[in-house]
């Protein structure tokens, strides 16, 4: 019976551990948080031009949460999860005080996914418009740096 004691107590700090470590993964929230809160008509367009949504759907969400920073979690793990964005409102009330680590895992986002190293790399709003830019501004470096250089006529 203390052996079984012990295990429970060891694996009990083993969850708290981890839960602690994985809330950590998200402190880019709160600079987003920031960010909303200075300029939430622009927070909420770039919303609504990343997830291609409209403004009654950010406004149900964004009333249904604490931070504007966690309305684009709701839409971000509902984008990766496959899930709608009422469902992660619903995960997000039961699991809030647990950390959005224990909610994408509770909606199927295993940690050490590559959808969970998406979510902990922070958010995607201003680089969604950039999406088909980032590649051919890539080779655009490249091209740059060979100029000059290279045949002789």
């Amino acid at each position: 019976m203390k052996w079984y004691k012990m295990a429970a107590l060891i694996l009990g700090m083993l969850i708290t551990a981890t839960t602690t470590a994985v809330a950590g993964d998200f402190d880019w929230l709160r600079d987003l948080n920031i960010q909303a809160q200075a300029d939430s008509s622009g927070f909420r367009a770039r919303l609504a031009t990343r997830f291609q949504i409209g403004d009654a759907q950010i406004s149900a969400v964004l009333g249904n949460i604490t931070d504007p920073a966690d309305a684009y979690m709701v839409f971000r793990l509902g984008e990766l999860s496959h899930n709608s964005p009422e469902r992660v409102v619903d995960v997000y009330k039961a699991n809030k005080k647990k950390g959005w680590g224990v909610i994408a895992q509770q909606l199927g986002i295993k940690p050490g996914s590559s959808e969970f190293h998406a979510l902990k790399q922070g958010h995607d709003l201003d680089r969604g418009s950039d999406k088909g830019k980032k590649g051919s501004q890539g080779k655009n470096k490249v091209n740059d740096r060979d100029k000059g250089k290279g045949k002789n006529k």
